[in-house]
C-alpha cells in the first residue's frame, strides 16, 4: 500500500487461514478475506492486529502441528 491520507478509513479483515490484513473500507472485500470487526484510519487498524494476531502461522498449520 502507498501512503495514504490519514483520514481514509480502512477495515481489518481475516481469511480462512485466520491471517490479518487491512484493506480499503469503501471498497468491495476481495475474495477470500471477510471483515475481521474493526474500522478506522490505517494506523489504528495495524495496530489491533498487531494485538489480536499473536500466532503468524496460517490455521492449517497449526492444527496440523497440534496433532
Amino acid at each position: 500500500m502507498t501512503d495514504s491520507d490519514p483520514a481514509e478509513q480502512y477495515v481489518v479483515v481475516r481469511n480462512g487461514e485466520e491471517q490479518y490484513s487491512i484493506w480499503w473500507a469503501d471498497r468491495d472485500l476481495p475474495a477470500g478475506w471477510l471483515a475481521a470487526g474493526h474500522t478506522g484510519t490505517r494506523e489504528e487498524c495495524l495496530a489491533h492486529i498487531e494485538e489480536v494476531w499473536t500466532d503468524m502461522r496460517p490455521r492449517s498449520v497449526r492444527e496440523a502441528m497440534a496433532r
